[in-house]
């Protein structure tokens, strides 16, 4: 691995929200060290590869200039990093607790090296010490994971156990399977039978073709039929959709043009004709393939192009000797993947206690509790007023 070019020098310290200040900014890790992690990483994390986290650290709508801990070895070495802002800046809470932040992915896995993955966390847990955190909050990271794994082997040596706040099951591909297979057990024959309706409905505007646009020039087309396709449904209307924003806009566009000329982002279209009715935005890293966002014209989704962009996809990942396992990254009641990739894997909210006998650590362990479960109620309501506006229209 390469070394942390003066990173001291660099990266003045940031004062990230009340309790706690870390040594250095995302941006100021050196990319050539950042990259032979990635490279070496015991778990991968599609959304903390370097194109991608540092474009949306760029400018990203409340994802921008974020902090980084880093595990360094006595020969100042990169071992270990997690992007993270403050209890302040996650929660409004005031709290010397450090959280991980958000790439714009559902998924925050740290990057540890492969080579030694409990010295790794050993090393990233005492640079959160090091600059004052009592503890640290894992959000959204696989239980079962090999990260998940080395931490907890550090905090067991020390007498301590992480806290799980919420855990919820995700949608997965094993992508050793057999398509085919997997497609005809999932949803069965009936489903199968009214899917192929849906697709002769569907080629009736022109004949159905599904493509996987891989380099550099054909990603950037690509993401620009995304952001289109995006910005004409759901998302357009309440304004949310990544174009709508400078900072998303300009962070889509450069993140997977880079990452496709590194070969880990490829982007699937379903084409009618001409016309573009479904893309899907896939990162890649070692093994694994994570499923960042869908865009479908809604002139046509009761016809489920959506669907079947991930039957396409489905086919395409088993047969792809590179990929072993797909993340679809999608929330627990998702009603578009989980009837297709009927797999779970547990992802959930973690926190990893600093020091033994902290009397302040169940002082924290509560407001977090708290928070998650107010959190919760105003999403909840939240839903119930979406619902309740539709059924008025």
């Amino acid at each position: 691995m390469a070394e942390i070019a003066d990173m001291g020098a660099r990266g003045a310290r940031a004062q990230s929200g009340p309790g706690v200040a870390t040594a250095r900014r995302l941006r100021d890790v050196a990319p050539s060290a950042w990259d032979q992690l990635a490279a070496r990483a015991v778990e991968p994390n599609g959304y903390y590869l370097s194109p991608w986290a540092l474009a949306v650290d760029a400018g990203a709508r409340r994802r921008s200039h974020v902090d980084a801990l880093c595990g360094l070895t006595p020969a100042r070495l990169l071992v270990a990093l997690l992007p993270v802002v403050s209890a302040w800046r996650a929660f409004r809470l005031p709290l010397p607790v450090l959280v991980s932040a958000e790439s714009y992915g559902t998924l925050h896995t740290p990057l540890l090296a492969r080579d030694d993955g409990t010295s790794a966390a050993q090393a990233l847990l005492d640079d959160a010490i090091a600059h004052g955190a009592r503890a640290i909050v894992l959000r959204e990271v696989p239980l079962q994971g090999a990260a998940v794994a080395a931490i907890g082997d550090v905090l067991a040596r020390n007498g301590l156990e992480p806290t799980v706040l919420r855990a919820y099951p995700r949608a997965c591909l094993d992508a050793t399977s057999d398509a085919e297979a997997l497609l005809r057990d999932g949803l069965g024959a009936k489903k199968l039978k009214e899917l192929r309706r849906q697709r002769n409905r569907l080629s009736d505007a022109g004949a159905l073709t599904f493509t996987m646009a891989k380099s550099a020039d054909d990603v950037a087309r690509a993401v620009e039929t995304f952001l289109a396709l995006e910005a004409g449904g759901w998302k357009g209307k309440r304004g949310t959709a990544l174009v709508q924003h400078q900072g998303d806009a300009a962070f889509i566009r450069n993140a997977t043009v880079e990452l496709a000329a590194r070969g880990q982002c490829e982007i699937a279209l379903l084409i009618a004709g001409a016309r573009p009715i479904a893309a899907g935005i896939i990162l890649k890293h070692d093994k694994r393939a994570f499923w960042f966002k869908l865009g479908i014209d809604e002139e046509f989704a009761r016809l489920s192009p959506g669907v079947q962009l991930a039957l396409e996809l489905t086919r395409y990942f088993c047969a792809d000797p590179s990929v072993e396992f797909v993340d679809s990254t999608a929330p627990a009641d998702s009603p578009m993947i989980n009837p297709i990739w009927r797999e779970r894997f547990t992802i959930g909210d973690l926190v990893i206690p600093l020091k033994a006998g902290d009397p302040l650590f169940p002082v924290i362990l509560t407001a977090l509790r708290a928070h998650r479960a107010l959190d919760s109620a105003a999403r909840a309501a939240l839903h119930a007023i979406r619902r309740l506006k539709a059924r008025i229209r």
